[in-house]
């Protein structure tokens, strides 16, 4: 009797949350947990085969216990607490009321992210190294690295790289950055950020440099298919030489994105600021990334980076180019 009950309650402690079945156009039928349904693919979790990707014309029906953001063509998201299965190339949505409607009718669907409640704590760390032993001897490697945590109406985002070049032993790149931005939301959308900003590079004519700005925000999306958000602010900035110090104010532009594409394994994202500082001799300066990753697993990461930063004054437009491949981790 003691063993009974104790397979027993193994079993209810190795079931899932929610369990989502899945009714294929042939007679099969899956059970998982859906992840998310975008560009005509279901993600769905099972522990038997990991992640699998389902055209969605070939489901028959599913069902769902947990609670789904649902588009459908020509209609704005809706919240579904559960679904049901019904029938043929249908599925009944259920919240409070019922509803059943076509599959082919839906576009998208997403597991709905806390918003202003929960922790949530995310963030990657990407890295590459490169060794060339032709007529000469170049070694480099670089880090680069960002993570977010939102708590209630808070966010706090840390993003820094560090990267060191040498070339038949000596040193040609040295130069590490750190950002730290606060935001406080006033509304789902509406924020105010702080930001901090030190960066070192001792192969600059300004080899230190901090910043402190001040700005609002807006948040398009942040969902589990990716984010957008746009900020403005007003920043000082102090860089410091050997040869002297200068400080001034600037405007920037910034965003961030990030986006699932191709159901889960790809991740298109990039991060840019446009500087216009408010002295006669720059004109502008940019600083931005485009990248693409390839999830390999939960954690493992396949990363593509390509950066791009410029900066114009005076007539003449300097522009330095990376390009980063390697691997990362991600949470």
């Amino acid at each position: 009797m003691i063993r009974c009950l104790g397979a027993l309650f193994l079993t209810v402690l190795c079931t899932p949350l929610w369990a989502d079945t899945v009714w294929l156009n042939n007679g099969d039928r899956l059970t998982g947990e859906i992840l998310l349904l975008d560009g005509g693919k279901l993600a769905l979790k099972t522990r038997y085969a990991g992640q699998v990707l389902i055209d969605w014309k070939d489901i028959d029906t599913l069902l769902s216990e947990k609670p789904l953001m649902i588009k459908r063509a020509g209609q704005d998201s809706e919240h579904s607490q559960s679904l049901e299965a019904a029938g043929k190339g249908m599925v009944r949505l259920v919240n409070g009321a019922s509803e059943t409607v076509p599959l082919a009718s839906i576009r998208q669907m997403v597991p709905p992210r806390p918003l202003l409640k929960d922790r949530i704590w995310e963030g990657n760390l990407d890295a590459k190294l490169d060794m060339e032993r032709n007529a000469d001897k170049k070694d480099e490697w670089k880090l680069k690295g960002d993570t977010r945590v939102e708590h209630g109406r808070w966010r706090h985002v840390l993003s820094g790289q560090l990267e060191n070049e040498t070339k038949n032993g000596d040193r040609t790149e040295d130069n590490w950055e750190l950002e730290y931005d606060l935001d406080r939301f006033l509304t789902p959308h509406w924020f105010v950020r702080g930001s901090y900003d030190q960066a070192r590079d001792d192969f600059e004519f300004f080899d230190r440099q901090r910043s402190y700005g001040l700005g609002p925000g807006y948040r398009f999306w942040d969902n589990e298919l990716g984010r957008f958000d746009l900020i403005a602010q007003l920043s000082r900035f102090e860089l410091e030489s050997a040869a002297g110090d200068l400080d001034f104010d600037a405007y920037s532009l910034e965003w961030d994105f990030k986006r699932l594409i191709w159901g889960t394994r790809f991740e298109l994202y990039s991060k840019a600021q446009l500087q216009l500082p408010r002295i006669n001799e720059i004109d502008y300066v940019l600083d931005s990334e485009f990248g693409l990753r390839y999830r390999l697993n939960d954690w493992a990461r396949l990363s593509l980076l390509y950066e791009l930063d410029q900066i114009r004054g005076q007539g003449t437009t300097v522009s330095d180019r990376h390009y980063l491949i390697g691997l990362g981790v991600g949470w």
